[in-house]
């Protein structure tokens, strides 16, 4: 017991420190895991002989993740994906397996080797590709979707590649035996203890081969209908129990009984748990399901990265470093290269083309797999297994840096986006609109409605058409420009509307405008408390913050279901409303340009003190509507308009500039 919670300390440790490191420094988890996997074993050798079990435990967050997977495909998505599951799916595993197969015969390797190798350089790693593209939300891509088909098909592969593998048992058994990924050789292995579900496993594998291929298709037959028909019912069994970890252990449940009842009759469990993710996507229990199995995923993806680390073997790759690093890169560079054949012929982007090829240039967790079968199949020497098995675990070593490599040719070989010219603009009003976003559309339709001609600006000509749809008037062009801003009639309007996205060109146009005009009032869309007093400096005269009303109204709404009156919620929302914008004006005279307001200890100090301010404010405020009774019904819209004597923030406003958020 000491032993494992030592062990399993330094391997959460070592994650808790190496990880957030390789994220920050933008490397991605997984190389972080990988980078404290070679920390703990070959560098200071802190992990013992247990990483081969750990490992073998550890695969099994490959199976939750393809569940997860699974649960985000419909059936009619997946059947929507199988010409790329046979076509780009097959044609790579096919195309690399021939082309190793080549190789490995030129280099003298005997068939039956050789076939065993170039299946295992025919996988790449399902956890690696998957994570990483998870984490860099490329999975929706066209480029991450014929990844993850390409990898299904591999998964499926993986079956009649075990099936072969007993054919090709050697002449003479070679080599002594290893113990390294859990590889030993049955002369010399521990009399193992039978389990308890061997008496199940023997009854199976003796069965005839008819009666066997009977109980697997009685057994996926078996999961797809128990899946539509009797997950709901169980379910909702389970959660009258009303107790939270129930919920837990119904869907680990689930999960470890898919898995061992494909592994009892020889098929993939990462593929059984697919198939049954697949089946429940359309169930209302799908999101209770992600959020109870993702804790364990990624918590077992990130331990098997680390046992992968654990295992490399740098003693090898110390004796023979240049045929080591000659057939790791030339596995990637070869794979690569079939994977951009099969980009081009399925017309793929050129980003996705670069997705494609480089996320799956590696080998995969399943090699491992292979390797320890074939040596216990007395089909593959030890030597050419540990050369197998280091040139994986370099290669998922050297994935992310692929990822690395793909961010920048994608940015580097990005298409330029075509360039339209703006609108001719052929109106002007006394309201120029910069921006009809979200924000931008209520304000237009507000003021347009009430009689006030706009002349409305956006760089996005699908919202500008759009507009047009529904009647109103508008011009694409880029607002920041002051061409587009001269003809639209800057230098006779009388407001201008600030209501861009971006919070640098909504600055840029609101100083542009103040030293074109200084007479014009200027209402800025604000998206943060910084923002505003940025957007004061460039000289904007009402700034609102985009959510502050509205999170106001919310607000209120919650006292009034926590016992408030209407009455008492809507006057201390008003008073909120009211404090808060005057509390503006102190913070800025301790807001710095340009430094995090959590790095400025004179801004957080004061920020500390108008909070403890408000809360005593709003106490007092609440007492003293309780001793009267309301006067008015009051709107059930925003919170009144602060009165014209109230304080305005940031500073006493001269007539051309008077703030306000």
């Amino acid at each position: 017991m000491e032993s494992f919670l030592f062990q399993a300390s330094i391997y959460l440790g070592a994650a808790v420190l190496v990880v957030p490191l390789a994220v920050r420094l933008g490397l991605g988890s997984v190389l972080g895991y990988l980078a404290a996997g070679i920390l703990m074993g070959p560098i200071l050798g802190l992990a013992g002989t247990e990483t081969s079990d750990l490992q073998h435990f550890a695969e099994f967050g490959v199976v939750l993740m393809l569940f997860l997977i699974g649960l985000e495909l419909e059936p009619k998505t997946l059947w929507e994906m199988r010409h790329k599951l046979l076509g780009m799916g097959g044609a790579q595993v096919i195309g690399t397996m021939v082309a190793a197969y080549g190789l490995l015969i030129w280099f003298e390797h005997t068939p039956s080797v050789a076939l065993i190798l170039a299946m295992m350089a025919a996988l790449s790693s399902t956890a690696i590709v998957l994570q990483t593209l998870s984490e860099k939300n490329l999975m929706r891509t066209q480029g991450g979707r014929s990844a993850f088909s390409v990898l299904l098909t591999q998964d499926i592969a993986v079956i009649p590649m075990l099936a072969i593998i007993p054919l090709l048992t050697l002449p003479e058994y070679q080599g002594p035996s290893s113990a390294q990924f859990g590889i030993v050789n049955p002369d010399t292995a521990a009399p193992a203890v039978e389990s308890a579900a061997e008496p199940l496993m023997t009854l199976v594998q003796s069965l005839p081969g008819w009666a066997a291929t009977l109980v697997t298709i009685a057994i996926v037959v078996g999961i797809v209908l128990a899946g539509h028909y009797l997950s709901r019912p169980v379910f909702r069994f389970v959660h009258a129990a009303k107790l939270p970890e129930m919920s837990t252990f119904i869907s680990l449940l689930m999960v470890l009984g898919i898995a061992f009842l494909m592994m009892l009759v020889g098929l993939s469990p990462a593929l059984g748990t697919f198939v049954a993710g697949v089946v429940l996507a359309n169930s209302e229990f799908r999101h209770q399901l992600e959020a109870d199995l993702k804790p364990f995923k990624g918590l077992l993806l990130g331990l098997f990265f680390m046992t992968v680390g654990v295992g490399i073997n740098f003693g090898m790759l110390a004796r023979q470093p240049f045929t080591v690093l000659g057939l790791t890169l030339g596995l990637m560079l070869i794979k690569a290269l079939i994977l951009l054949v099969i980009a081009f012929a399925f017309k793929l982007k050129p980003q996705d083309r670069w997705l494609f090829s480089l996320s799956l240039a590696q080998g995969g967790e399943f090699g491992f797999l292979l390797v320890s079968f074939a040596r216990s199949e007395r089909a593959l020497p030890l030597a050419a297994g540990q050369m197998a098995l280091l040139v994986i675990s370099l290669s998922m070593l050297l994935t992310p840096l692929l990822f690395i490599g793909y961010d920048y040719l994608s940015k580097r070989f990005a298409p330029a986006k075509p360039t339209q010219a703006p609108d001719e603009i052929t109106a002007k009003g006394q309201v120029i609109v910069a921006g009809i976003g979200r924000f931008g559309q209520v304000v237009n339709r507000l003021v347009r409605t009430s009689g006030i001609p706009t002349v409305v600006l956006d760089s996005d000509m699908q919202t500008i058409e759009t507009m047009r749809r529904f009647g109103v008037q508008g011009f694409f062009g880029d607002p920041a420009r002051p061409e587009l801003l001269e003809a639209a009639g800057l230098g006779e309007a009388q407001v201008i509307v600030v209501a861009v996205d971006d919070r640098d060109t909504c600055t840029r146009i609101v100083r542009y405008a103040r030293s074109r005009r200084p007479d014009i009032h200027i209402v800025a869309r604000a998206s943060d408390r910084v923002h505003v007093y940025e957007l004061y400096q460039a000289g904007a005269n009402d700034i609102v913050r985009e959510t502050f009303d509205s999170s106001i109204r919310a607000g209120r709404y919650v006292l009034e279901n926590m016992g408030f009156s209407e009455y008492e919620a809507a006057k201390v929302s008003q008073a909120y409303f009211r404090i808060d914008r005057a509390a503006m004006r102190d913070l800025a005279k301790a807001w710095v340009p340009g430094q995090p307001v959590y790095l400025n200890e004179a801004y957080v100090e004061r920020a500390k003190q108008l909070d403890r301010d408000l809360e005593n404010a709003l106490m007092e405020e609440l007492h003293d509507v309780s001793l009267m009774a309301p006067e008015d019904d009051l709107d059930e819209g925003a919170p009144e308009a602060a009165p014209e004597d109230s304080p305005q923030i940031l500073a006493e406003p001269s007539p051309a500039t008077k703030p306000e958020a």
